[in-house]
């Protein structure tokens, strides 16, 4: 087995190969914040999900087309609502990067993975452990100190709205994909959700004033690779996740709004010292939130049945 070894004081630090795909498809989700961004120059948010995830679903229709032809009503009914709400995540969150930064819109998305376990409080009844409920306090400061003094009382910006009420939808998405997981083809499911994603977008046009915008290699080239992308992960992590525990996995995971930082300020992204502050806790809180105070150990992310019907089965797209 390949490993890489990284030296801490006399200690060593093993990181298996599956753990080094799991950081890279970190790294490409922190990347997609500044290349949905830049794409915001050059066409309407609407039009760029819908491309982005009409071709996601017409790869995994190839992919997936033997196993197509058992699909049920079930599943039918499943990917339509679990595709709606990828609808209002990634359209929110795309039209926000229209007026903040991208390192900016990766921290405020992280800040989902704390509102799951508060939704299945309020959806499903099941109440939220302690440190979850400490995580989210974390990462609400986090993200008070991230909007800025300017904000003024409880006030975020446009952009940061949209993007907060994104973060929203994306932990519905989970507790939806959780509801679901053991009762359905996942690979049915997953093409089924990013189709309807890509066709809510296109249909929406219309109804905002969005009209289709001249052709642009800037957003041909990043949504038919984000959609490529999608189906790629979802298989890489599918792979890796054999070996990986959940709990490591989450971990790798929590970096998602980091490397997004860290790309977004390789590009020209300048947060103030408070913003960072925000930023760091909002990361803190994503990890508190996911610690049994037991044993200090990590859960999975960010439930047990979200983890075993997103990671393993491919239901998640990011």
């Amino acid at each position: 087995m390949w490993h890489t070894f990284f030296r801490t004081g006399g200690n060593r630090l093993r990181v298996s190969r599956p753990e080094l795909i799991l950081i890279g498809i970190t790294m490409i989700w922190g990347a997609t914040f500044l290349i949905i961004h830049v794409a915001m120059a050059h066409t309407g948010p609407l039009f760029f999900v819908g491309v982005r995830f009409v071709v996601a679903g017409l790869i995994g229709a190839v992919v997936f087309w033997r196993v197509l032809r058992g699909i049920t009503w079930q599943e039918i009914g499943a990917g339509a609502v679990i595709g709606t709400s990828i609808f209002f995540g990634y359209g929110l969150q795309t039209v926000g990067l229209q007026t903040i930064t991208a390192s900016q819109s990766a921290f405020i998305t992280a800040l989902y993975v704390p509102m799951v376990p508060l939704l299945q409080w309020v959806l499903l009844r099941k109440a939220p452990a302690v440190m979850t409920l400490v995580g989210v306090a974390f990462a609400f400061a986090g993200l008070v100190l991230l909007a800025g003094p300017d904000a003024g009382l409880g006030g975020l910006s446009p952009g940061e709205t949209l993007t907060l009420f994104s973060a929203v939808a994306c932990a519905v998405e989970i507790v939806l994909i959780s509801r679901f997981a053991g009762t359905v083809d996942a690979r049915r499911v997953t093409v089924v959700q990013v189709l309807m994603a890509g066709l809510l977008s296109f249909a929406m046009m219309p109804v905002t004033g969005e009209r289709v915008p001249g052709f642009s290699w800037v957003w041909l080239v990043a949504g038919v690779g984000l959609g490529a992308a999608s189906i790629l992960i979802q298989w890489a992590m599918n792979w890796a996740q054999r070996s990986v525990s959940a709990t490591r996995a989450t971990v790798i995971y929590a970096g998602e709004p980091v490397w997004g930082g860290i790309i977004g300020r390789i590009a020209g992204d300048r947060l103030p010292g408070l913003a960072i502050l925000g930023a760091v806790l909002i990361v803190v809180g994503v990890l508190v939130s996911e610690l049994r105070p037991k044993d200090l150990t990590l859960r999975p992310r960010p439930a047990p049945e979200s983890d075993q019907g997103a990671d393993r089965e491919g239901l998640e797209v990011r």
